[in-house]
């Protein structure tokens, strides 16, 4: 079937069209977007942007907000461009110091794969990295300095399980009188 005449031509671009007020009206009606819960749960869309950070005790503007006053932040005024400026959403920044201040978890862990990669050759031939790198198990073909390497991620990933394999592994030896 032939194509029909004229799809596969250039559209013309039209000088008529005023671009800015579209992009205008779009930017206008989109919310803004706000990453923390604690200041999304505090944000009251009736007021300013400005006005909401004030309120919570934030800055606006970075660069105004570096010389920082004697005064704390979280106390009920903060002096500012010689006008009072209340803080009336302390809670908010409370509840971001205290999220900031836990400890970070470790996200980091090795592949399901990997892991039965590297006990399954220290399992057959211990520390001999070269009859490692001549295994049929080595699917990737990985040289024996890249093995060695991948052992001693797993051995710094999980230091314990490492421990209690090497355990198992040894025969126990049995006292006989």
């Amino acid at each position: 079937m032939p194509k029909a005449k004229g799809k596969n031509r250039r559209q013309k671009y039209s000088y008529n069209l005023n671009r800015k007020r579209l992009y205008r009206s779009a930017r206008r009606r989109a919310a803004p977007r706000i990453a923390c819960s604690h200041i999304r749960h505090a944000w009251d869309p009736t007021k300013s942007v400005a006005q909401n950070l004030a309120d919570m005790g934030l800055a606006e503007d970075p660069n105004k907000a570096v010389p920082i006053p004697k005064k704390k932040l979280l106390g009920m005024e903060v002096e500012g461009d010689g006008r009072k400026k209340i803080v009336r959403k302390p809670y908010v920044v409370n509840e971001m110091e205290y999220e900031a201040s836990l400890p970070e978890k470790k996200s980091n862990t090795l592949s399901r794969d990997l892991i039965d990669y590297v006990q399954y050759m220290i399992q057959n031939h211990g520390e001999n990295y070269k009859e490692m790198a001549r295994d049929e198990k080595n699917y990737y073909q990985d040289t024996p300095k890249q093995i060695k390497r991948k052992i001693n991620v797993y051995k710094n990933f999980y230091p314990e399980e490492y421990k209690d394999f090497i355990a198992s592994l040894k025969p126990e030896k049995m006292d006989v009188q």
